[in-house]
């Protein structure tokens, strides 16, 4: 029996990788249950055997859709949070941050739609390994804004930085998500406002729990 040889392997590969391109799109659109086998398909071109020599089933697809947009989408974040310029304001910083943030997201709009439809549905039950990389996400997701909380506090001191981060971590994360909630609508409010107004909001409630840490201290002026 002969083996496959290297340009039957890079077809495979090429097959692979389209399947995944397809999905990734069909489905962040039509929703997993929405989205059968004869959809994919059609859109991609391939038999149908080809889907079952790269991945086992419908929910192996759809994890391995999940994994790949997942290590995409934070590869680009860790390298759009590379050197964060020094000084400046908290509000800076974090405009500077959460800019940087929209930015990637808007690029990856497919991998987080489709992640927030599986959030919001049950209907990925069955792909145990695709929910579990959304939840790792989501985790993920708030340790990056916790960082860039306390990049932009750091001038407080890092245990004061700490505490900031910790209390509004999660409130940025909602903020976040309902950016690019409201960004799907297309009501034409871009998400560089969004992201400016999150800055805003997150800044203020941090220099108010600032102020509330140390009541007896004189403001700075700015």
């Amino acid at each position: 029996m002969e083996k496959a040889g290297p340009s039957s392997n890079r077809r495979g590969q090429r097959s692979r990788q389209e399947i995944l391109d397809v999905a990734a799109r069909v489905m962040s659109a039509r929703g997993y249950a929405g989205t059968p086998m004869s959809v994919l398909v059609k859109e991609t071109g391939l038999p149908r055997s080809a889907f079952y020599h790269h991945f086992e089933s419908k929910a192996g697809l759809l994890s391995e859709v999940m994994a790949r947009g997942a290590r995409q989408f934070f590869d680009a974040m860790r390298a759009a949070h590379r050197n964060p310029p020094e000084g400046g304001t908290p509000r800076e910083r974090l405009e500077w941050h959460l800019q940087k943030t929209g930015e990637v997201s808007v690029h990856h709009e497919d991998f987080l739609r489709l992640m927030l439809v599986l959030v919001m549905s049950n209907e990925a039950a069955e792909a145990a390994n695709a929910m579990q990389t959304v939840m790792d996400v989501r985790t993920e997701g708030r340790d990056l804004m916790r960082e860039m909380i306390h990049s932009a506090f750091s001038v407080e001191g890092d245990d004061r930085a700490t505490a900031i981060a910790d209390q509004l971590a999660h409130f940025g994360m909602a903020g976040f998500d309902g950016a690019f909630v409201s960004l799907q609508t297309r009501d034409g409010k871009p998400m560089s406002e969004f992201m400016s107004q999150l800055a805003d909001a997150i800044a203020t409630i941090g220099e108010a729990l600032v102020r509330a840490q140390r009541p007896h201290e004189t403001p700075a002026i700015r």
